[in-house]
Parts: C-alpha cells; structure tokens; sequence
C-alpha cells in the first residue's frame, strides 16, 4: 500500500538517513542545508537506485523538511516538484542531481550575504575566501567554503580585529588581557565570542 505524504513526512522525521551534514558556525541563518552525496542512502544504506517508491519519498522529505526550516528556497522548490511529479523517476533525478544542483544556487545566494557583510566589515580574508568559492562556482566549492572555509577565514580577520584592539595604546589593561586570553584560546568560536561579547563585558 502506498503512503500518503503527511505519513511519509511522519516516517521522514523518524529516519536518519545520511543526507545532511552539520551547518557552518558562523552563517547563522545563511546556509544550513549540505550537499548530498552522488549515491543518497537511507538508513539501511540503499543505494537511490534500488529504493522503493515509498523510500524515494521519504528521502525526498526529509530533504524538504529541513530545507524548509533553512529557508533554502531552490531545494524547497525542486524536492516539491518531485514530490508533485510522484514517479519514481522524477524523485530519482531530484535525490542523484536535482538536489545536489538546487543547493549549489541556494549555496550561491548564502555566500553572496556572507561577502556582503565581509565587504561591510573589511573583512578581507572572508571577502578572499568567498570570492574564490563563487569564482569556482562548483557545488563542492561551495559547500566547502559553507562548512569551513568561511569559518576558518573569519577566524583569520578576528584575530586580525584583536592585534588591533591589543596595538592600541588606548586600550585597558583588563580589556588586553580579554584580547590575549582570546587569541591564546585561538579557536574561532573564542576569537568570534571576544569581539562580539567579551570586549563590551570587560568595559562595562
């Protein structure tokens, strides 16, 4: 018997199929969604080619699912016109390339905000990173620069940010001994955390 969608939508949610990777740690609302795979498997490592209909389904929602909660408007669109065509052959192509190709425009959009504000913050690092992932335009470029490359580039122009605050003799001597606990730390969730919290904490 085949599923209606709203069961096949209960059944997506209680899969963990390995479609999805973890979002990257500073494009806070930007980009969330990864990249899939060529071969998409569900949990019992099915290759799309040999999935059931009703298995083709449930990986084409739980897709939609967490595309809608990221606001990735190109999957959205895509995964639902599978799931609006139904075949087998329409969730096929969306689950093997449709996907895969709907991220990378969704990816495109994230990086062009994140080089927007870059430029905004003269961060240069972040602004020659994502301009080398979209002068790329590869899907992996993308998602590369998503994942990691953003966050390691930012990471570079805080610490950049924080020789600065430290070079200038008008700061305190509480507000330098955040700045160098910061960059001692080094990790980028420590640099990001000083210059956006920590610094004010220190002075207020």
């Amino acid at each position: 018997m085949r599923l209606t969608r709203a069961a096949l939508t209960v059944a997506a949610t209680a899969l963990t199929p390995a479609l999805l990777l973890s979002a990257p740690a500073f494009a806070e609302g930007t980009a969330t969604t990864a990249a899939v795979a060529t071969t998409v498997t569900t949990a019992s490592d099915v290759p799309v080619g040999d999935m059931s209909d009703d298995d083709l389904r449930v990986a084409v929602l739980r897709i939609l699912d967490a595309a809608q909660q990221n606001n990735d408007k190109a999957v959205v669109r895509a995964a639902n016109a599978a799931l609006d065509d139904g075949s087998p052959e329409a969730l096929r192509a969306f689950l093997e390339t449709g996907y895969r190709q709907a991220q990378a425009e969704d990816d495109r959009v994230a990086i062009a905000r994140i080089l927007g504000v870059a430029q905004q913050n003269n961060d240069k690092a972040v602004v020659r990173a994502a301009n080398a992932a979209l002068d790329d335009g590869s899907p992996e470029a993308l998602r590369a620069f998503l994942e990691t490359g953003y966050r390691q580039a930012q990471a570079e122009d805080d610490r950049v940010a924080i020789a600065r605050i430290l070079a200038d003799p008008a700061t305190s001597p509480a507000l330098r001994a955040a700045a160098e606990k910061a960059l001692d730390d080094g990790t980028p969730e420590a640099l990001r955390y000083f210059l956006e919290h920590g610094r004010y904490e220190v002075d207020a």
